[in-house]
């Protein structure tokens, strides 16, 4: 077990480097316009995290033991061809949603 001084000393440590990277953008340059090629680069920054949050729990689900399922494959194929095909999100989600949990009710 950690010893509740070095415990403190991390949680300190951690937040403070957290508000560190936070207030360098809205401190530091959050009064002052960003440069077009920066703010080229923040409009993927959404569709980069929610795939990165989103693939391992089709991959390797915690429900499965960390084993692929056709389920959750077909759920995600749904929704990924949904969101191209009709460029709504939220369609997309819901379809996904939807396909996911008949696949779990069908197949177990």
């Amino acid at each position: 077990m950690i010893d509740k001084g070095e415990l403190w000393l991390v949680m300190i440590l951690l937040g403070l480097g957290s508000f560190t990277l936070r207030f360098a953008f809205l401190g530091l340059i959050g009064d002052r316009p960003l440069p077009p090629w920066i703010l080229r680069h923040l409009r993927y920054t959404a569709v980069a995290v929610l795939p990165g949050l989103v693939a391992p729990l089709v991959v390797w689900p915690e429900a499965t033991g960390g084993v692929p399922d056709a389920p959750r494959m077909a759920a995600a194929l749904v929704t990924i061809i949904a969101g191209i095909v009709t460029r709504n999100m939220l369609l997309a989600i819901f379809l996904g949603a939807s396909t996911l949990y008949g696949g779990l009710y069908l197949l177990g």
